[in-house]
């Protein structure tokens, strides 16, 4: 493996793990809500704020690299 591309290397499987993470906590989640026989409206609101942390942490990498592209970071 050449050392330019290790960099990339290590950037996608990073990504990859912090996806793994999500899915792990999302399917915990998902336990415990169904054994604590959570109400749908409790439920939806637990998936909202999960949604919420997954989507903020995504948009933090496009603005990341939006901002390393232009030069600026």
């Amino acid at each position: 493996m050449l050392y330019e591309h290790m960099d990339l290397l290590e950037s996608v499987g990073l990504d990859l793990l912090f996806a793994a993470i999500f899915f792990f906590i999302g399917m915990a989640i998902k336990d415990v809500l169904k054994q604590g026989n959570v109400p749908p409206f409790g439920r939806k609101i637990v998936w909202l704020v999960l949604f919420l942390g997954c989507f903020g942490f995504i948009s933090k990498g496009v603005i990341q690299m939006t901002m390393e592209g232009v030069g600026i970071g």
